[in-house]
């Protein structure tokens, strides 16, 4: 898309660049009732970078309510945690799940 101009009285042309402000998608944890809480954990710190006392708070949530929001993010960043997040709970066996939904 063209960058819309302006005319000055002395001639000059003014543009402004505007950037669109891509989505935002939650990435959303289920529970399940083999992984131990403490993997979960172990994943909010490492892969969504949650300190100790905010991922235990959304681990009781993903308990207690059936899901919780993890992160909120550009839709290929949240594709990629969700990924990541697959592969180290199947590495680990645990049959946890994750899924996105634009916030």
């Amino acid at each position: 898309m063209a960058a819309p101009t302006q005319t000055t009285p002395d001639s000059e042309v003014v543009t402004q660049d505007r950037t669109a402000i891509p989505p935002r998608f939650n990435v959303i944890m289920h529970n399940d009732d083999y992984t131990t809480m403490e993997f979960v954990i172990e994943v909010l710190e490492g892969i969504y970078r949650k300190q100790p006392a905010e991922a235990t708070k959304i681990m009781l949530a993903i308990h207690h309510e059936g899901q919780a929001v993890c992160g909120n993010y550009p839709y290929e960043i949240a594709e990629t945690k969700v990924e990541q997040t697959h592969q180290r709970a199947r590495r680990a066996g645990h049959p946890l799940r994750c899924s996105i939904e634009q916030a």
